[in-house]
């Protein structure tokens, strides 16, 4: 029977641990501290995967590594280069594909849908960072010494997401309590709902015609900011939502050091962003849930 390993036990290393074992596949879960849900086919180890010879260790024999693991955000330029580089030589010593879980920080700001093929342009720190690390796995990949592939992301959706909109508007929209958004609230938007990021992920460590490419999550909607939290009020009966837009320099004056870091990323929200997953939808099969499914599923989620 093969086996996967998958760092980071945040909702998406949950959500792809799950997937993988619930499909009957062995899935080595490593955390610092050995957390992550119970399951009979998940085997929770406790590891450092900046560690290169400790996750080489636990990676032999392994049909993929997929990475769902991530510093806290504003520790990102210190502590994402070694864990990549822990990655991708436990990823070269034992032959296992590399997963990574990406996001649309590298292409910089884009007029128009992201495709997977737009050159990385990067104007922030963490938008070079990313685009950095994935060339670093493509040039492995290149070279023959490891078979890479990076699944991107937009702004996570659903129970538990890890997103600014999760962190700030969804509470707010579900207490009926107003709340600030930096950003063009009637834009288009493209949202990356947890179950489908696991679901690409998956697809890309089975899938032959996945290495060495970028591979955009489908997405559950691309409705605006506004409209998103008008159908999550609808949903769970709350409301009509108070939302308003803010400057993102007014987040990083609320003393907060995460929200700090969002102003550099300002470019994602002031505009239309769209993913084109044509290519994910075709090659990997991979389909979006519905969106009305995800806001179910958040409304159940925040219920006693």
């Amino acid at each position: 029977m093969s086996f996967h390993v998958v760092t980071g036990a945040g909702p998406t290393g949950t959500a792809t641990a799950l997937l993988l074992a619930g499909s009957g596949e062995r899935v080595r879960l490593v955390t610092r501290r050995g957390t992550g849900p119970e399951h009979p086919g998940i085997e929770r180890i406790a590891a450092d995967a900046t560690d290169a010879d400790a996750l080489t260790e636990l990676a032999e024999g392994a049909l993929s590594l997929v990475n769902c693991a991530a510093p806290p955000y504003h520790r990102w330029l210190t502590e994402f280069p070694p864990l990549a580089a822990g990655l991708l030589t436990a990823a070269e010593r034992t032959g296992a594909g590399y997963v990574m879980l990406g996001n649309v920080y590298g292409y910089g700001p884009v007029d128009g849908p992201l495709t997977e093929d737009l050159p990385a342009a990067p104007t922030s720190r963490k938008g070079a960072l990313r685009a950095a690390l994935w060339t670093e796995a493509l040039v492995a990949h290149r070279a023959g010494r490891a078979r890479v592939t990076e699944v991107r992301a937009s702004d996570f959706l659903g129970r538990g997401a890890t997103s600014l909109f999760g962190f700030t508007v969804v509470p707010a929209v579900l207490a009926g309590e107003p709340v600030g958004y930096p950003a063009d609230l009637d834009a288009p938007h493209s949202w990356s709902h947890l179950g489908d990021v696991a679901a690409t992920l998956v697809a890309a460590a089975r899938s032959g015609a996945s290495w060495g490419r970028a591979w955009h999550v489908p997405s559950t909607s691309e409705a605006s900011a506004r409209e998103v939290a008008r159908r999550l009020a609808a949903a769970a009966g709350a409301p009509e939502p108070a939302l308003t837009a803010v400057a993102p320099a007014e987040l990083a004056q609320l003393g907060d050091e995460i929200l700090a870091e969002v102003e550099e990323m300002a470019y994602l929200y002031d505009r239309p962003l769209r993913l084109d997953s044509t290519r994910t939808e075709e090659v990997l099969g991979v389909t979006a849930t519905p969106f009305e499914a995800v806001l179910d599923e958040i409304v159940r989620g925040a219920r006693p």
